[in-house]
């Protein structure tokens, strides 16, 4: 799209200067940046058969190169007979804190966080697609961020500078995820079902923390080989649970 200050000079130059001409200034003008990758975080668990639906919706979601799709598995399901295989206390333990910084009056599954700012049921599609929408809309407002292999194999997280964030330091969390899992569940809401996981999380940790200024964190092979077999995602979020300000993603090596 033009910008409207430029648009009498355009026309200006359209009525004087050959079509050739109009066409060469038409194909340099400089194309639109690239949009900062979404991310999607689904709160889900193989006890809860109403997680089924949104499950196989997040299949779709892992497929996009413009969003970051986490499937975070809670272990509060695991009482009613299944006991979930990548359900880890501190993926309940996010969702908990998304709770409070949300405003939201309990927790539940499946739940869907886009960016640290909205959520939705996890199985109602066209809503969780008009906050991706909305969330592509925003102008970015977080520093560059990059994920780069180094030739002694371990994983470097470059962050750029900026605006401090409010408050306190963002956190810089790293996540990693393996690609599917399909598993046969035997017991429990969904017994007799053979469901697959997308990016389930098998690992979170915090990587650090950036109140601004530039800096590059380094994670050692030894340790990225741990974290999960498909890939590696890194968020800068403010307040642990805030707004993310920036992310991006990496394929396991």
């Amino acid at each position: 799209m033009l910008r409207p200050s430029l648009f009498p000079l355009i026309v200006s130059l359209a009525l004087s200067a050959p079509l050739a001409g109009s066409t060469r200034a038409a194909e340099s003008a400089p194309s639109p940046a690239p949009s900062a990758p979404v991310v999607v975080e689904l709160f889900t668990s193989q006890g809860c058969s109403s997680c089924v639906a949104a499950d196989a919706y997040f299949g779709e979601l892992v497929k996009r190169s413009d969003v970051i799709a986490l499937a975070f598995h809670v272990d509060y399901w695991n009482y009613i007979g299944w006991t979930d295989p990548f359900a880890k206390p501190w993926a309940s333990a996010r969702q908990h804190d998304y709770r409070e910084s949300l405003k939201t009056r309990f927790v539940y599954t499946p739940q869907i966080v886009v960016n640290g700012v909205a959520q939705v049921v996890g199985s109602d599609e066209s809503k969780c697609d008009s906050l991706i929408d909305a969330a592509q809309a925003k102008p970015k407002n977080g520093p560059n961020l990059s994920l780069h292999w180094r030739e002694d194999g371990a994983l470097a997280v470059d962050v750029g500078a900026g605006a401090s964030p409010p408050g306190e330091p963002a956190t810089l969390w790293l996540i990693g995820y393996d690609a599917a899992h399909t598993t046969r569940v035997l017991r429990g809401e969904n017994e007799g079902r053979t469901l697959t996981d997308y990016h389930p999380v098998r690992s979170y940790s915090q990587l650090g923390k950036w109140a601004g200024w530039s800096a590059e964190f380094v994670v050692p092979a030894a340790e990225v080989k741990t974290l999960g077999s498909g890939g590696i995602a890194v968020l800068l979020q403010e307040r642990g649970t805030g707004p993310i300000l920036s992310a991006a993603q990496i394929a396991q090596r």
